[in-house]
């Protein structure tokens, strides 16, 4: 019985629990009322929050494209527009265009050129606390910008000069209501997937496509200037670019004449995407204009500079003033002060864009044409031998200096074979990589001299020789028409050809000797010859004799002919 007592005292409290919760709803009802009326309240205010909302996502929507028609005062187009109120203001935005200022009202739009929307965007998205004061604006922190697309027409297309004007009274039409009730501030934009395409008035020519990876725009306000960070894919030479700046303010009559400055760096820039030159470029640098007019200073480096055609490669370090076109990527070089291994250059000149063109029925290809004035002050002439041969076995080693103009039209064929020069070369202080010729070289000095009996003691290697000329190369084939060259005791004028692939020679002319035929045979025989020497004197000379250099770089073949006595040496 004792065991019983506490379950049924136990179950017996339940009851009067059970009872008295029950008792108490029966005393207090209203509880039930009130609990089921707020449950009904939040169902009202979340549809009236639904209703709400579908009434502002038109209304937002509007506000939207009426502030892009203010900002741009052109056509904007919106595809759809969506609102969410969960944890503040969300707006998400989907297929929006901007059309140039040429494309608004009462303008008309050229023959033959369909509209084509100045900015086209995917997607964009928003938040904003909620908060909302009468007067002022809506701050928003950060806006998402996603598969942006800013293709730019030529500068022709905005003839319009200040008519649309920068702000809203420009367009003769007051701002509406709604632009006083709702506007938006914004402190940042973030781009990612952007396009940037830029059209050119010149016939044939294609537009330069920029792709920009990603882009922060900040210090947006109407008006004002926005600072940026972005990085995008360099067109040519092919690599990354990463820079910061400012852009704007943006220009409404024509956005391609938008200020625009900031510094950059291209990174590992792969030069095989012109074809002809290879290398990995690095370069750093600052610009500043618009977008169409751009001054840039800086310096590019590219250890492996290279011909493809030969492939030996250089060092090339440069320090440049460019102004650039960048609706097309024309370039003029105001100048560019280079280091090619040894030997410092420097350069001015164009590099344009060229159209593809048809000659005799056959297409042609476009590409760069580079027009440049080229002068080596200080330079060396292997450096420039090592780069336009497929051996490192030189043809000969010396200080150069050269001016000349330059000239590489587009095409399909190895840039050596469109490569046109024409300008001075003096060459000091050469010596021949060819211990055959360098031989030669120095028993033509010696013998000028009248010391043959010096041949077997003297180091041909010391024997410098110096060359001057005016040059043509065309095709490959370099062309000397007046060609000096002067070792102690003589001095050879020539004129023929040298061929870059191959290094085939050509030359003839003459070598004229400060001593006599007998002195420069010497021995018994120079006694017999003594008579002569009256006979191959000339123009105060000591001997002048019909001298010939052919074969190749690797097997030439030197010829001396004393009229009829000659002596020949070959390999």
């Amino acid at each position: 019985m004792e065991e019983l007592i506490p379950v049924t005292i136990e179950a017996n409290r339940g009851g009067i629990v059970e009872e008295d919760r029950k008792s108490f709803l029966r005393r207090h009802g209203w509880i039930k009322w009130v609990a089921g009326g707020l449950l009904a309240a939040l169902a009202v205010a979340a549809v009236l929050v639904d209703l709400g909302l579908r009434r502002a996502e038109p209304y937002l929507r509007a506000r939207i494209v009426e502030s892009l028609k203010n900002r741009f005062h052109a056509r904007v187009e919106l595809d759809s527009f969506h609102v969410s109120l969960v944890n503040g203001l969300w707006a998400e935005g989907h297929g929006l265009r901007i059309w140039p200022p040429a494309q608004v009202e009462g303008v008309t739009v050229p023959a033959g050129k369909p509209p084509e929307p100045l900015i086209r965007l995917d997607v964009f998205r928003f938040h904003a606390p909620l908060r909302y004061a009468p007067g002022k604006p809506i701050h928003i922190s950060v806006v998402e910008l996603k598969g942006l697309s800013i293709h730019m027409p030529p500068k022709s297309h905005f003839g319009l000069g200040e008519a649309h004007g920068s702000g809203a009274a420009a367009s003769g039409k007051p701002r509406s209501a709604m632009a006083a009730l709702v506007s938006f501030d914004v402190d940042t934009m973030e781009v990612t997937g952007a396009e940037l395409v830029m059209e050119t008035d010149k016939p044939g020519k294609l537009p330069l496509d920029f792709q920009i990876a990603r882009i922060k725009l900040t210090d947006i306000a109407a008006g004002g200037a926005m600072g940026f960070e972005a990085e995008l894919t360099n067109p040519k030479p092919r690599g990354t670019i990463k820079t910061t700046g400012s852009f704007g303010p943006w220009r409404t009559a024509d956005p391609g004449e938008s200020p625009l400055s900031g510094d950059y760096h291209l990174e590992h820039a792969d030069l095989a995407t012109f074809k002809e030159i290879a290398g990995i470029l690095d370069s750093t640098g600052h610009y500043q204009g618009t977008l169409r007019d751009l001054t840039v200073d800086g310096q590019a480096d590219v250890p492996d500079f290279r011909l493809t055609h030969f492939g030996n490669a250089l060092p090339l370090a440069t320090r440049f003033h460019a102004k650039v076109d960048g609706t097309n990527g024309d370039t003029w070089l105001e100048p560019v002060d280079a280091t090619l291994g040894r030997s410092h250059f420097s350069a001015q000149g164009s590099i344009v864009r060229e159209p593809g063109t048809v000659v005799a029925g056959v297409q042609q290809p476009g590409g760069h044409d580079i027009a440049l004035t080229v002068n080596v002050d200080k330079g060396r002439i292997e450096d420039f031998l090592r780069l336009a041969s497929h051996s490192d076995k030189l043809l000969l080693t010396g200080d150069v200096r050269v001016k000349t103009a330059l000239h590489i039209p587009p095409g399909h064929m190895p840039v050596h074979e469109r490569l046109k020069l024409n300008g001075w070369f003096a060459l000091d202080n050469a010596r021949f990589a060819s211990e055959k010729i360098q031989g030669r070289i120095a028993d033509l000095s010696l013998r000028g001299q009248g010391k043959p009996n010096e041949l077997r003691t003297i180091d041909p290697a010391t024997i410098l020789s110096r060359m001057q000329s005016d040059f043509q190369l065309a095709a490959g084939v370099v062309t000397l028409p007046a060609f000096d060259y002067t070792v102690p005791g003589a001095t050879i004028q020539l004129k023929g050809t040298y061929t870059l692939e191959g290094g085939a020679m050509d030359f003839t002319g003459s070598a004229k000797m400060d001593a006599p035929v007998s002195k420069m045979v010497g021995g018994w025989k120079g006694v017999l010859l003594k008579p002569a020497d009256r006979f191959l004197k000339k123009d105060g000379a000591g001997t002048e004799v019909s001298i010939r250099i052919e074969g190749t770089r690797e097997k030439p073949k030197f010829t001396i002919d004393f009229d009829h006595m000659k002596v020949s040496e070959g390999r």
